[in-house]
């Protein structure tokens, strides 16, 4: 099978869907890889160690000129021209991007099979995962940082010094973002109050993590706890669909001047409800006096870690694309969850409902009958 790797064209976006060595699996069962020139120095993976690996190095056109094609971020409008009915597996967030996504992949008959939605045996996604740890670290971190006085914030260090520890963050989802958003914040002595649906989770994050609190996550709960919280890092994810709005833009105003908020679920469209999406170039605003990060390719600021960590997860999926095509799905309902569009129709519920298109849902399996 002829496979594609283009350079991802988001602004500040240095991850790259394959490492050489992934390729160089690829090549090795008989696959003829096209790498687009550059596409992994961001990574710091250079064109000749593809070549070595067993790839070509292309323009643009030729990466995408394949039967499947593998990307990190969903396709944006200069790239829909390139959309002619091939596999591409990347991630999408259909529910959250703009619509004129959408509209491209079913007018141009794109199969699109997107990484947050593919499930394994166990019902987690696997894909989602990698980076969900990178973006929940970064979320500690770059609230952290935005709390300085030179960013116009509080002026609160998130830290214990000596034997006090200064500063409180109100996580908000118990998932792979949010525990590792709070392990972070634990490390650093920081008080940490999680807000999720389940308490046993709770009580064993306590012991795992060492948060300092756990609370059941309804509105009142919410306003109590972000009221004099200095960073709020919203980790809310329902699967394939947008993310309810869990903070108001009332909570907003109650909490303290010169606070931060890091929305991590702004892919798919943002827990918060003051959230809009923000670039690596231009990452914060600031709305009631609290600064919003809202930085949609969170992990593309540590596009080695990330290009590794994800290229580990996806190769395994790729390969089975490349060996059997869209039959690879068929085998595994799990593995066809990640099918989003398929053939001019939207193939994901929660994506039709999300744009109110549910005459243009068909489930995948009536499709392939």
């Amino acid at each position: 099978m002829r496979i594609g790797v283009p350079k991802e064209t988001k602004t500040e976006e240095y991850r790259v869907a394959l490492t050489p060595e992934g390729a160089r699996t690829l090549a090795k069962a008989g696959h003829q890889v096209c790498i687009e020139r550059d596409a992994g120095v961001g990574s710091g993976f250079t064109n000749a160690e593809y070549q070595t690996a067993g790839a070509s190095i292309g323009s643009q056109a030729e990466a995408w000129d394949a039967e499947l094609v593998l990307k990190v971020k969903e396709p944006l409008p200069p790239e829909y021209p390139f959309l002619r009915g091939q596999m591409v597996f990347t991630y999408f967030h259909l529910a959250a991007t703009p619509k004129s996504l959408l509209e491209a992949l079913l007018q141009s008959r794109t199969t699109a099979i997107a990484y947050e939605t593919l499930e394994d045996a166990q019902g987690r996604l696997p894909l989602l995962a990698p980076m969900s740890g990178v973006a929940g670290n970064m979320a500690t971190l770059m609230g952290a940082y935005f709390l300085a006085r030179f960013n116009q914030g509080r002026g609160t260090l998130l830290a214990k010094v000596l034997e006090a520890g200064y500063g409180k963050m109100l996580v908000i989802g118990d998932g792979v973002v949010g525990r590792h958003a709070a392990q972070r914040a634990c490390a650093m002595g920081t008080e940490v109050v999680m807000a999720g649906l389940n308490e046993k989770t709770g009580e064993k994050l306590k012991r795992e993590i060492g948060i300092t609190r756990y609370i059941l996550s309804s509105p009142e709960t919410l306003a109590k706890e972000i009221a004099d919280a200095d960073l709020v890092v919203g980790a809310v994810l329902l699967r394939g669909a947008r993310a309810p709005h869990v903070v108001t833009e009332a909570m907003v105003k109650s909490m303290l001047p010169g606070s931060v908020i890091v929305d991590v679920s702004i892919d798919q469209g943002g827990c918060i409800e003051t959230s809009r999406p923000t670039t690596h170039a231009d990452p914060v605003f600031t709305l009631h006096d609290v600064i919003h990060y809202c930085v949609t390719n969170m992990p593309g600021a540590y596009p080695r870690t990330s290009t590794i960590a994800l290229t580990r997860e996806t190769l395994p999926y790729a390969l089975k694309l490349a060996n059997e095509g869209i039959a690879a799905v068929t085998r595994s309902p799990r593995f066809a969850k990640a099918v989003n569009t398929f053939q001019g129709w939207i193939t994901c519920q929660a994506v039709a409902q999300a744009w109110g298109m549910p005459d243009r849902y068909r489930p995948l399996a009536q499709l392939l009958q």
